[in-house]
């Protein structure tokens, strides 16, 4: 039995392998840009943030306290945009891998409906396993897209008040840097989440959410957790 299950779902793998074949290219096209807009990202904030950096080439003694705040608040702004780099490129990549998994399982469920009247029962089977797959996939990228922005807010929230502090202790270049590198990361994630709400549309408008026999299976699985002992759910 497990063999012939093998069997279903490699069959449902090789179909669905043609079908992504025919639309990979025009998926391509759409987020073929992400990968330089990413690095075009990491580049801009990497140099912006450099450029906050103040080194000490003076003994403190030397320096009044405000000018010591104003060089703390300096590298402050240094920090605060090297961890909007990163939380943005973290982003930026999950939205990305999102949006090609909905595209890849709006095209699925489309080639499906179309070829459903050509397809055996088993092979129908074997391509709802390809398709319960791929929906699960965005279900895990959605999480990862979810934990990241998370993670990108509370950087915006930390630039911001560094470029304030830096503003308020006089470090100018350190506050227009700092907000240089608040509007490159802003307009780039905009831009890219522009696209997986394009693509959550489009698997709205395909209806793959609504099928009935999508609902059977969830339904299906709801029941199957509910039978399961609370025994089983808690943790020692």
């Amino acid at each position: 039995m497990a063999a012939y299950k093998r069997k279903l779902v490699a069959a449902g793998l090789s179909w669905a392998a043609s079908l992504m074949n025919r639309s990979a290219c025009q998926t391509r096209r759409r987020l073929a840009v992400l990968p330089t807009i990413i690095r075009k990202n990491w580049m801009t904030l990497s140099v912006t943030g450099a450029l906050c950096a103040v080194p000490f080439t003076q003994k403190p003694e030397f320096l009044s306290h405000k000018d010591l705040v104003r060089r703390a608040s300096s590298l402050v702004t240094d920090s605060a945009n090297t961890y909007l780099s990163q939380t943005t490129l973290a982003l930026l990549d999950s939205l990305t891998g999102y949006t090609k998994a909905i595209n890849n399982l709006v095209t699925l469920h489309k080639q499906y409906v179309a070829s459903i009247s050509k397809l055996t029962p088993a092979e129908e089977d074997a391509v709802w396993q390809v398709i319960l797959l791929q929906r699960q996939e965005v279900i895990e990228r959605q999480k990862d897209c979810k934990r990241f922005e998370s993670c990108w807010m509370t950087a915006i929230n930390l630039s911001e008040l560094a470029a304030e502090a830096a503003f308020n202790a006089g470090a100018d270049q350190a506050s227009v840097t700092a907000q240089s590198s608040l509007q490159v990361a802003q307009s780039q994630v905009e831009h890219v989440r522009q696209l997986s709400i394009e693509a959550e549309k489009a698997l709205k408008d395909s209806k793959a959410e609504d099928s009935e026999r999508l609902q059977k299976v969830l339904s299906t699985a709801m029941k199957e957790d509910e039978d399961i002992p609370d025994a089983y759910l808690r943790e020692d």
